[in-house]
């Protein structure tokens, strides 16, 4: 495996609802290599979704550790896990999350006005992340002017604008057809191949088998971590 650049340890998350206590996640420790491409999968109730927003600095552990790039981020604060988010973890929603009233280049652009780059900088990095994702002839379409393609597209170039450590993605193709699922997936292997970190929260074989390494969840902790049939070394 390449440098390690997440490493769970025993990470767990506890639910208080009411008087009653919700174990979403038990111990659960993995090492995701910088370059790797991961599946999370697991049936509804699994943690998957629970692992996802630990991962994203979404949410807190109740104990554990994790540890991306090298730096422990499962005690820090609401502000530290902002800049966190910001700076190393580029997200992609099944529902895009694109401002409607804006288009497509502004959309790329967010990401670098919280992280306070100069305009003429965030415009040249929003275009380049745009044509990296072949949509270089759509800057300024908005999202009602493009294909639901185009706009995870979009979605795409915004999450990799920033150059962040690992794009994470839940339930990419959720809401396309398998036409234009099978072409995201695409736009991940080749992004993959250019050394990007991909980790993708699934409930899909067919888009899961595409990864290079499974892992699955139930109730909570990790009862698989395999690599699929078939995938590229």
């Amino acid at each position: 495996m390449a440098a390690p650049i997440i490493q769970l340890d025993k990470l767990s998350k506890t639910y208080e609802m009411g008087a009653t206590q919700v174990k979403a996640l038990e111990e659960v420790s993995l090492t995701i290599g910088k370059g790797d491409y991961i599946a999370i999968m697991g049936p509804s109730g699994s943690g998957k979704s629970t692992l996802m927003n630990l991962i994203g600095c979404l949410d807190t552990p109740t104990h554990g550790s994790y540890v991306l790039n090298g730096r422990e981020v499962a005690t820090l604060d609401d502000n530290a896990l902002a800049e966190i988010r910001n700076k190393e973890i580029g997200f992609i929603f099944q529902t895009f999350n694109l401002l409607a009233r804006t288009n497509a280049l502004q959309n790329v652009e967010l990401p670098l006005i919280y992280a306070g780059l100069p305009r003429q900088e965030r415009h040249k990095r929003a275009e380049e992340a745009l044509v990296s994702v072949g949509l270089g002839d759509r800057m300024h379409h908005k999202p009602n002017e493009l294909s639901g393609g185009q706009r995870q597209r979009v979605a795409v170039a915004r999450a990799l604008v920033n150059k962040p450590s690992i794009l994470l993605a839940d339930e990419p193709t959720g809401n396309l057809d398998s036409k234009t699922g099978e072409e995201i997936m695409e736009l991940f292997d080749v992004l993959n191949r250019a050394g990007n970190t991909i980790i993708l929260v699934t409930h899909e074989e067919d888009i899961a088998l595409r990864s290079r390494r499974i892992v699955r969840l139930r109730d909570g902790r990790i009862v698989d971590d395999s690599i699929p049939v078939g995938a590229k070394a």
